[in-house]
């Protein structure tokens, strides 16, 4: 109803999609804007997602599974306790590069590729060795044409959930260099579930156009031997990665960089 509102809204008569996909709504929504431009289908765009699910049914669920931190959100930390809820939203236009030069856009970066995998493994927990996420991985960096050691920084899905930041260590140690900046920003904004990977797809748009790492608030002591960024940084930022993984073993990942960085899939 929300897709079918904004329709309304703007008098946008064309194709209404609203994709499920748990915490990747919010990429699998711009991957299906993304073909709709690069077949043919669309011009121009408007995709993202949005959440508020701060109820009281939403709270019990996520407490009978002990997902729920009691004191805060501490993405990678070792006294990790759980995820925070939180609320709101990403939506953001998609169009050709001509189209969008045509009419002087103000362009904050480029789409060069997705991943999209399932686990097919358990309702609500990721696979333990993460082999379907790590295909999806691998099948973005080869649409992009790049390699892991081409990505300047990862947005991670980082939840603070015990098994979640495992699994996700566990995806970056083995495909990316120790170099690779990680973060997560859902120790600020909290885990707004179907648009954290809208909200995660506009922090790696920024830190591209402002050339800044965004922090993991929260963060004191990592679990893990990753690269991340524990307060806010200047850095020379060509190419992120934003991860998107959600309940039930849906992975998005998705490859930004500045326009006409990267060679065009």
């Amino acid at each position: 109803m929300n897709a079918i509102a904004a329709a309304r809204e703007v008098g946008a008569t064309g194709i209404v999609l609203a994709p499920m996909a748990a915490c990747a709504t919010g990429i699998w929504a711009l991957f299906q804007a993304f073909n709709l431009i690069k077949f043919g289908q669309c011009e121009r765009v408007i995709a993202g997602g949005v959440e508020a699910p701060i109820t009281p049914l939403t709270i019990t669920g996520f407490d009978q599974m002990g997902a729920l931190a009691k004191t805060g959100a501490y993405p990678f930390d070792v006294n990790r306790e759980g995820l925070v809820l939180g609320e709101g939203g990403g939506v953001f236009v998609l169009e050709s590069a001509e189209l969008a030069r045509q009419r002087g856009a103000k362009i904050y970066g480029e789409i060069f590729g997705f991943g999209l995998s399932a686990d097919a493994y358990h309702a609500n927990q990721p696979h333990p060795k993460a082999r379907s996420a790590i295909a999806a991985v691998k099948q973005c960096l080869h649409r992009a044409h790049i390699s892991a050691e081409d990505i300047d920084y990862i947005h991670a899905h980082g939840t603070s959930t015990a098994i979640n930041d495992r699994v996700e260590s566990l995806i970056i140690q083995s495909l990316f260099p120790r170099s690779v900046a990680v973060s997560s920003t859902k120790g600020s904004t909290g885990h707004t579930l179907g648009a954290s990977g809208a909200l995660g797809f506009a922090f790696s748009l920024m830190s591209l156009k402002h050339q800044i790492l965004p922090p993991s608030v929260g963060l004191q002591e990592s679990e893990f031997d990753l690269n991340l960024v524990r307060e806010a940084r200047q850095s020379d930022i060509k190419r992120t990665m934003c991860f998107s993984f959600g309940f039930g073993g849906q992975n998005a990942v998705v490859v930004l960089g500045n326009p006409g960085d990267l060679k065009k899939n």
